[in-house]
């Protein structure tokens, strides 16, 4: 038996490479379904060939059209743009399963011609019948039976009121070809049955339509998830019989990428974990090249020494032969860390407007913001860039500069020391000898540091502390000196006065 791959595997290289990405449009996008969207995207970029963008929308019960625009809002905010399907259009359309039907029997009508399928009218319970009579596992499932039905029998069947199936006839032999991330692969002769392709009725299955589609929209290279990767001999089977009727001329090349696993790193993701939900994250505070930068790292570096990178730098280095096989693992902490790193690349008038729907969405901010919460956000936003991992943070780091503080964090009251009515009584003090005109942080810090540390010996945390509880609420804010200036003396001293009068 042949063990070698198809003589007709593709050897597509540079602007040739054409990859797709074919999500069902079933609940809503889940970290590892984009993750396959972006090493699809990157090896395209990175190549200089094209991204296919369709939809496998057949399971009339489970696809929404919701599910779909959340698809297309994902990829949208994650900048993970494609060449020709859905949205865009091009020369294979229709880009969606469910307005293929005539594509798929045209096809299946070739394949008929061509002997690659036959008629099956086996029933579960006669399938398990059979194997029971013949000492067969029932796992073992269909046993080729319906191969050499007579026209006679066949006739029979089809007054009894059934209608046919249609089963590919798989060559007996064994089916190897060489993953591009995980080598030669082979899969024995006998490892599977003649598969229905098409159900009674004319409904095409999954093992039909992605092979086809992939085939008519000349898809290059198939890079999915290791999931995914037991189906392989099947479509290498039908590849086979596409190419012996005319559908096709080659055979892709096939990559399967590793499972992304939960912080625990003993079992995949669950889709119903709220680590999987991209919104969710979105929602936390990523930004977009944050979250990509990270998605790219389940599987893959751009460096042994380094995790931190531009959307540029992805696509010069990306390439699909270098992704590891072995399962990766989300870890939540790193993920907001390097998308901390993100925020500080970014420039403060980007970052700034960033902040706006998180601000809008607590409610610190009017909708849409007044120019003097804009003129307020804009001397804010340096104050807290360095310091934020998550966009979500900006309504607890940066509320108290634009409402009054009505209560304090539990946390932070018991951080005060015993004598913060004595340091608060010394803070106001100091503050009321500098003048209005000249309230900046230079001379606020000054006065308290004259105050304070000289006059009464304290430590800076000892301080500090009392007044930045007072004007924030919070034991963390942004820098102390900088928030009062931004607050201005008669506010900041009368949020002092008012932490003050209930420390007794």
């Amino acid at each position: 038996m042949s063990t070698a791959p198809h003589p007709l595997t593709t050897t597509a290289s540079g602007s040739d490479v054409r990859v797709r990405f074919c999500p069902s449009p079933t609940g809503l996008p889940h970290v590892g379904m984009v993750r396959t969207a972006l090493f699809n995207w990157a090896y395209a970029r990175h190549t200089g060939g094209k991204m296919i963008f369709r939809v496998e929308d057949t399971d009339a019960a489970r696809d929404s059209e919701e599910s779909y625009r959340q698809l297309v809002d994902a990829l949208t905010w994650l900048e993970i743009d494609w060449d020709e399907g859905v949205e865009k259009g091009g020369p294979h359309e229709p880009y969606r399963q469910s307005q293929r039907h005539d594509i798929y029997r045209e096809v299946l009508d070739k394949l008929i011609a061509s002997g690659a399928v036959y008629e099956s009218y086996s029933t579960a319970e006669e399938i398990d019948a059979r194997n029971t009579a013949a000492g067969r596992a029932k796992q073992l499932g269909y046993d080729n039976y319906d191969r050499t039905l007579t026209d006679e029998q066949k006739a029979a069947f089809r007054a009894e009121g059934r209608e046919p199936a249609w089963r590919l006839r798989v060559p007996e032999e064994d089916v190897t070809y060489v993953d591009l991330i995980r080598g030669e692969v082979t899969f024995p002769a006998g490892s599977f049955p003649d598969f229905v392709v098409v159900r009674a009725g004319g409904i095409p299955l999954y093992t039909f339509t992605n092979p086809v589609d992939d085939a008519l929209m000349g898809i290059t290279h198939v890079l999915r998830g290791e999931d995914l990767m037991p189906s392989t001999a099947r479509q290498l089977a039908l590849y086979g019989a596409l190419i012996d009727a005319g559908v096709t001329d080659f055979v892709p090349r096939f990559a399967h990428m590793p499972l992304v696993l939960g912080e625990e790193g003993t079992k995949k993701l669950s889709k119903r974990d709220p680590k999987a939900d991209l919104f969710l994250q979105r929602e936390k505070g990523f930004i977009h090249e944050g979250l990509l930068n990270y998605l790219s790292l389940l599987g893959w570096s751009i460096a042994s020494d380094r995790d931190v990178f531009t959307r540029q730098e992805l696509i010069e280095a990306f390439d699909i032969v270098n992704v590891n096989p072995n399962p990766a693992r989300f870890d939540q902490k790193k993920a907001e860390s390097i998308n901390g790193d993100h925020i500080r690349m970014l420039e403060p008038d980007d970052f700034a407007s960033r902040l706006v729907p998180y601000l809008v969405g607590a409610g610190v901010v009017s909708t849409p913001p007044t120019d003097a919460q804009r003129e307020m956000l804009a001397k804010a936003a340096p104050l807290v860039q360095e310091r934020m991992q998550m966009l979500g943070e900006a309504p607890g780091l940066l509320g108290f500069l634009f409402r009054d503080v009505e209560t304090y964090d539990e946390d932070a009251l018991k951080g005060l020391p015993a004598n913060a009515a004595e340091v608060l009584a010394a803070s106001i003090q100091a503050l009321e000898g500098v003048p209005a005109d000249a309230f900046h942080a230079e001379a606020i810090q000054a006065a308290l540091a004259g105050s304070l540390i000289d006059g009464l010996g304290l430590k800076p945390r000892v301080a500090y502390g009392p007044a930045r509880v007072a004007l924030s609420g919070r034991r963390v804010s942004p820098p102390l000196f900088e928030s009062m200036e931004l607050l201005g003396k008669d506010v900041s001293i009368a949020r002092l006065e008012k932490l003050r009068a209930t420390r007794g």
